[in-house]
């Protein structure tokens, strides 16, 4: 039986604002907060530089039983749901897939994911492969995936099972408009109920970070700049006020 769903997408305005903050900070703020599994281990970033986040369509996938699904990739191209994920696409949402760890299966290739652009998709964090990566590089997405392949899913032990449901990629759990959260340092997945609250302790978290590598950059002792001592914090205020609004 397969799944197919929509998501609730958060705010863009909260996805942009994430984005902002980079994913070690976010990573770091959800560990205070409670939450220690938010890293997607695994997918790396393929596209150095870019940073993103938005909230997460899911596909999952499972082992293949050959009764079950066609072996051509092209043979009844709509019950392959690798392409519903996609049909789901709205501006800034992100691909997350399950995809099993597997390093044989290329999950989407050059012309989905040119379909993905063009509806406005931001990235994909896969727990498996791309083909055609050569070309996925020049697209304008971001890629965080664990390798690249020449092979088509169906060439392999792996299908498309469920889209928007509850997935485990790289061990972690991500729920359907769960925001996130992508970078050079890798991804991470933000609780959609804890999103507002990780921003706000967030924000705080790299304004003084931004103070502090100025002293440290002039000279100034570590040991009283990073992290921000008590000391420190009256000179803070007065810069954070000397900045003036954001």
């Amino acid at each position: 039986m397969v799944e197919t769903h929509d998501i609730v997408r958060p705010p863009a305005e909260l996805s942009a604002a994430l984005a902002a903050i980079g994913s070690a900070t976010a990573s770091a703020e959800l560990s205070r907060m409670g939450i220690r599994s938010a890293f997607i281990q695994g997918p790396v970033s393929a596209t150095p530089g870019v940073r993103v986040a938005g909230p997460a369509l899911t596909l999952q996938f499972l082992p293949k039983r050959e009764d079950l699904y066609p072996v051509d990739e092209y043979a009844e191209p709509e019950k392959q749901l690798h392409r519903h994920v996609m049909y789901h696409a709205q501006p800034g949402d992100m691909i997350v897939v399950d995809a099993r760890g597997d390093m044989r299966s290329g999950v989407f290739g050059e012309m989905m994911l040119t379909y993905f652009k063009g509806r406005g998709g931001a990235g994909v964090v896969i727990d498996g492969c791309l083909r055609d990566i050569a070309a996925a590089k020049q697209l304008g997405l971001g890629l965080w995936i664990r390798g690249a392949t020449p092979n088509f899913h169906t060439q392999t032990d792996i299908v498309p099972t469920a889209v928007n449901v509850p997935v485990a990629c790289g061990g972690t759990l991500v729920e359907p408009g769960d925001i996130v959260v992508a970078d050079d340092d890798g991804a991470v997945v933000v609780p959609i109920k804890l999103a507002p609250a990780l921003l706000a302790v967030a924000q705080e978290h790299a304004e003084w970070e931004e103070f502090s590598q100025i002293r440290l950059a002039e000279g100034g002792d570590m040991r009283l700049y990073y992290p921000l001592s008590d000391e420190a914090r009256p000179e803070y205020e007065r810069w954070r006020a000397e900045q003036g609004p954001a």
